[in-house]
């Protein structure tokens, strides 16, 4: 039986956090290559070594920096020909504080490394592309609402709200050559990368953070890393031919 990404060369920036290896592990599963992009050089090699195959490769790269997209573009064409799947995962989870209090220098980082990040890859990555590929940008629900909290991490959800525009102005850019353009919204996350977040919001607000967002989590959880690579296996692959410039929400209802 044909895998949904047999040949395809793939890369995935933020490649050594949980969703990142979460999708490394489905997509190579399904027959693809990948191109892990992170910033250390140690947590690289050993995201390479759990995945356990040679049809993995790692490029040390700050995804907001032209110059090192640009190298992880190259790099990987220079391996395996042209890239067929893009998914633009690298981020942080910003600075928590009052909006009266927040830091500018902090703002500034965090539309650099999400809005920028996603501008470069849209702008730099379809001439290393094939005709009709997949580019997926993760956002968050953060990027589809304020709510409560949203006042205590303005940066994040500006720049969150940022990449949706992004997406949907690159989705017409290169609509001509069909390569789908696509934002993937998940909500919390059971990762360091959330529970950090909760736990700094929790001390900032006084409530356990966690307990609260899984109570209005309709099916009463955070997400598993699995479940969000899932969604990007969709989108990586020709079951989401037909959809471009859209956003794809992975929250267990939260946003309902």
């Amino acid at each position: 039986m044909k895998n949904l990404l047999d040949d395809k060369t793939c890369i995935i920036t933020g490649g050594c956090g949980s969703v990142g290896l979460a999708a490394a592990r489905l997509f190579l599963s399904e027959g693809a290559r990948v191109m892990l992009v992170d910033l250390d050089d140690g947590r690289l090699a050993a995201a390479k070594a759990s995945l356990g195959s040679d049809k993995v490769a790692v490029f040390k790269g700050d995804v907001a920096e032209s110059a090192d997209v640009a190298g992880y573009l190259a790099a990987t064409n220079g391996l395996w020909g042209p890239i067929d799947v893009v998914f633009s995962n690298a981020g942080n989870h910003g600075h928590i504080a009052p909006l009266a209090d927040y830091d500018d220098d902090a703002f500034d980082r965090t539309l650099r490394i999400h809005a920028r990040a996603a501008y470069l890859v849209c702008k730099m990555a379809p001439p290393y592309m094939n005709d009709q590929s997949s580019i997926i940008v993760t956002s968050s629900l953060a990027g589809l609402r304020g709510g409560a909290g949203s006042e205590n991490n303005i940066a994040y959800t500006v720049a969150k709200h940022a990449q949706t525009g992004v997406v949907r102005a690159a989705a017409h850019a290169w609509a001509g050559r069909g390569i789908r353009v696509n934002s993937l919204n998940p909500g919390p996350i059971d990762n360091p990368f959330q529970t950090s977040i909760e736990n700094q919001l929790s001390a900032v607000t006084g409530r356990n953070i966690t307990q609260a967002i899984d109570s209005d989590i309709p099916l009463g959880r955070h997400a598993k890393p699995e479940e969000v690579a899932k969604a990007a296996l969709f989108l990586a692959s020709s079951m989401s031919s037909f959809i471009t410039g859209h956003v794809h929400v992975v929250d267990g209802g939260l946003g309902s």
